[in-house]
Parts: C-alpha cells; structure tokens; sequence
C-alpha cells in the first residue's frame, strides 16, 4: 500500500493560480491554513526486515542515492536507554549530483542532509518504508533554487518507494 501524503494532503484544496504556483508555495499556503503537510511517502513490504533493508538499499543505488549511515534504533535503544523497541533503522541517503547542486545554493542546507529512509516492521513480515518528502523539509528555506532541486529528489523518492 502506498501513501503519497504531501498529494493526498493537497488533493481537493484550491491553490490559486496552478500553473504559476511552485510545490513550496502550495506547501506553505496549506500548512498556513492548518492543514496538515506530510512530510514523507510509505509503502508496506511482505519480506523479512533484513530482505526489505537490502531491497530499499539497492533501490536506492539504481537511482543514483548511496547510504551514508545506517543507525539500527533498535540497537541504540536498547543500549543507551535499556528498552526495546522493534526493528528500525535509518538510512541516511545521498545523491551527491544533487546534494552538490543544492549545496552550491545555500550552504547551510547541508543541516538537512541526507534524506532519511526508515525501514520498520509493523508487523513480522510486514515492513514499512518511509522516505523523507525532500519538497516538505525544504519549505522553510526561501530559496527558490533549492525548491527545484527538492523538487527534483522527491520525484525519484516518491518513484523509488512506489516501485519497492
């Protein structure tokens, strides 16, 4: 099952004038509204966590992203707090041509670099992804520029995590 929250959240709201409004503009006209903005795009596999981990990782490669980090939460709860919690891990994903562009535009961006993918279980054998919505984050960031190349990056997320 696929959820595309940003979409989902702006279906059925007017906003203005379309064809000369950029996804940030209908982002930040919405959120101002009150109405909610996801900020990520899900789908559930039927594999094992591990299966599922290898499978968003090389999905990932094909579309030019590298993992940067690997932070197992799981592990890091149970070692720094003594509690469980299920399987979950972070993946920090890059694609340096675009990580590069969007550095060039505003340095500071590197505060919201990588994108984070999540892989959880639900359930055994059901596990969710996550991808970060790259548009969303970079609402607050006035800069038009960055609002292309995010706009770029969450189309082959949202691609990578509907074709998972």
């Amino acid at each position: 099952m696929l959820w595309i929250k940003a979409q989902e959240c702006l279906a059925g709201y007017p906003t203005g004038n379309e064809s000369n409004d950029t996804g940030e503009q209908v982002l930040r006209r919405h959120a101002k509204k009150g109405h909610s903005v996801s900020y990520y795009f899900s789908k559930t596999l039927d594999m094992t966590f591990n299966e599922a981990t290898t499978h968003v990782t090389k999905a990932l490669a094909a579309k030019g992203f590298g993992v940067l980090t690997t932070i197992d939460v799981r592990a890091t709860m149970k070692d720094k707090l003594g509690e469980e919690f299920k399987p979950y891990t972070i993946l920090g994903a890059c694609n340096p041509h675009f990580a590069w562009r969007a550095l060039q535009q505003e340095d500071k961006i590197g505060t919201m670099l990588p994108c984070n993918v999540i892989v959880s279980e639900v359930a055994p054998g059901k596990i969710e992804v996550a991808a970060v919505d790259p548009l969303a984050s970079m609402a607050s960031v006035d800069n038009p520029a960055l609002t292309e190349i995010a706009g770029e990056v969450q189309h082959l997320l949202r691609d990578i995590v509907r074709d998972l």
